[in-house]
């Protein structure tokens, strides 16, 4: 297993390349004249929309490139930063909408930068992607269509990481990895970020239950790598009008996989129900419609399914807690860490005041009703 920032429950620090900078680095590294640049949104990394400029040499392929430059602690793992790399290409080699790798000037995936700031020296790892069009689906209305869809996304994805194999790969058993659906207790480094108040007794009660509830039933769940992070934000859709004049969105793209560890299959459909309730009107109903879809592919084992509820609620708790800390390092990235927190303390009270058997009731009769072909 690597070193590096999984030895460490640590939020890392971010960087913060101006555009003159980021630039620059497109042009010294990976050779492009860029045109254009602006920043993305990101959380602990940063991420910039690139346009370059037409060359004699260049009359065809991509324009707009996304550069990726990993924070201080990930840009230690250069083999975890691989394997996600190897993975991306991989997954878009077997038809799935990932973005190309773009090679540096000395034909490697990732370049390593050092930045002098005058009172130290700091490493960076930086990557180029092809910028994916599409619009998020935290953009739009999501149809129920669209989450059958995603579930099924999500365990096509995981399924096909089956068949991936890198002499690396073990870098991706991220031990400490706060983010890693099995590290919920490590939450509790950080519970002091909450306050105290009602919200972080639902934490800790949370916390309590996936010790004794999850952590006893690893051995139960099957084994699989994960995205770990198919959120709102990174899902990217198109559209397109149906027979009778709506719109009909299908997946366009797949971002951000940065989050990628070694994991189980009941935990990338908890990640997606979680993520796609955030922004739905209905969140509750939301978990039968992705269950659906994931279980198409990958239907579920009754422990599996057993634990379900908590772990949706656990990731509720992982994005709150790691977002209210955040915001105490890095204020000024307040408005995009806490997108989740806008709803999902409503949505965790909610599972909480519903009750497992209530919530899963709903869920596994939704899920059911695929099987008739009358979705709910």
């Amino acid at each position: 297993m690597s070193s590096g920032v999984d030895q460490q429950s640590q939020v890392p620090a971010k960087p913060t390349f101006g555009e003159v900078q980021a630039s620059a680095l497109v042009e010294s590294v990976f050779g492009l004249k860029v045109s254009k640049i602006q920043p993305l949104p990101s959380y602990d990394d940063q991420n910039f929309h690139v346009y370059t400029s037409r060359t004699k040499d260049t009359t065809d392929g991509p324009t707009e490139y996304v550069l990726k430059i990993s924070n201080t602690e990930t840009s230690k793992n250069p083999d975890l930063i691989e394997v996600q790399s190897h993975i991306i290409m991989f997954l878009k080699a077997a038809g799935f909408p990932t973005a190309s790798v773009c090679r540096t000037k000395g034909d490697n995936i990732t370049s390593l930068v050092s930045v002098d700031s005058g009172s130290e020296v700091k490493s960076y790892l930086v990557r180029l992607l092809t910028y994916l069009p599409g619009r998020p689906v935290a953009e739009i209305p999501v149809s129920l269509q669209l989450l059958y869809d995603i579930g099924r996304l999500a365990a096509k994805l995981d399924k096909t990481l089956e068949k991936f194999h890198h002499p690396k790969l073990s870098s991706l058993q991220r031990k400490n990895f706060i983010w890693n659906l099995k590290n919920v207790p490590l939450l509790e480094e950080y519970l002091h970020a909450l306050g105290q108040n009602q919200t972080r007794e639902i934490v800790e009660q949370v916390i309590q239950l996936f010790k004794e509830e999850v952590m006893t039933k690893l051995s139960h769940f099957r084994e699989c790598i994960n995205h770990g992070d198919l959120n709102d934000h990174n899902i990217l859709i198109e559209s397109s009008k149906s027979a009778c004049g709506d719109a009909e969105y299908r997946v366009s793209g797949i971002l951000d996989f940065s989050d990628m560890s070694c994991g189980y299959y009941v935990f990338e459909v908890a990640i997606t129900i979680m993520y796609m309730m955030i922004e739905s009107k209905s969140p509750m109903q939301v978990g039968g419609h992705v269950l659906a879809g994931f279980e198409s592919i990958i239907p579920l084992t009754a422990a599996e399914r057993g634990a379900l509820f908590l772990l949706v609620c656990s990731r509720f708790c992982q994005s709150l807690v790691i977002a209210a800390h955040s915001c105490q390092l890095y204020p000024e990235n307040k408005d995009y860490l806490m997108i989740t927190a806008k709803t999902g303390w409503k949505h965790l009270q909610q599972m909480f005041d519903m009750g497992q058997k209530a919530v899963e009731e709903i869920w596994f009769e939704t899920a059911k009703s695929y099987e008739s072909g009358i979705s709910m």
